[in-house]
């Protein structure tokens, strides 16, 4: 059986994953939820406590990974230093790889140490290491528009977070967007069904939308 290591994003804590976690099982596969603290600990910390975790986890078997949001920065980190650990492919969910827009805003407004914390500096910024070529990562956006995207000043496509431009990563395998929002995705059937196809067979499913 396949493993997935489930990252969840800013302020959040891993039990947020378990409606999706659950969802992967019923798709076939052992899932890990991994915790990290994303405003308090910095980039570095985040990818050497991953480290570990995956050391733990890692049966020989492929190992895949999939973050939501700033998760998906901290794969990105963690692929850059422990490249030989991705054994599998990676999937992120509202993931902002060029950057945030959302944060950066929030950055201009004084708020970054309460609000951002470590998760600013080398990741919403948009300082995230580049992606090795050899790794297959896949990236869902939504754009349902529900959250502060207006309150924040984006504009375009965006998931009330997130938008669906910042979602593009450098060296990306593929790319779907979904009708779903920034939190609102975490709880979907087909957030799950697309992170199983593209995980399984390196592409999304782009006649299944809903």
């Amino acid at each position: 059986m396949s493993k997935i290591i489930l990252l969840h994003g800013l302020h959040m804590h891993s039990w947020v994953m378990k409606p999706l976690a659950d969802m992967l099982e019923k798709q076939g596969f052992d899932v890990a939820l991994f915790g990290y603290y994303s405003v308090w600990h910095t980039m570095p910390q985040h990818t050497q406590a991953l480290a570990e975790f995956v050391e733990k986890h890692d049966t020989g078997e492929p190992l895949h990974f999939a973050g939501h949001s700033l998760g998906g920065l901290v794969l990105r980190h963690f692929a850059a230093a422990h490249p030989e650990k991705i054994t599998g492919r990676i999937v992120t969910f509202g993931t902002p790889h060029q950057g945030s827009r959302a944060a950066q805003r929030v950055f201009r407004l004084g708020l970054k140490t309460p609000v951002l914390g470590g998760a600013y500096r080398d990741a919403l910024d948009g300082g995230t290491p580049d992606l090795p070529e050899h790794i297959e990562l896949g990236s869902i956006a939504g754009n349902k528009p529900l959250g502060l995207g207006r309150v924040l000043g984006l504009h375009g496509e965006h998931d009330g977070t997130v938008l669906v431009s910042e979602t593009r990563c450098p060296n990306m395998r593929d790319h779907v967007i979904l009708p779903v929002s920034h939190s609102g995705m975490l709880f979907k059937h087909i957030t799950a069904e697309q992170t199983a196809t593209f995980l399984r067979k390196g592409q999304f499913n782009h006649d299944k939308k809903k």
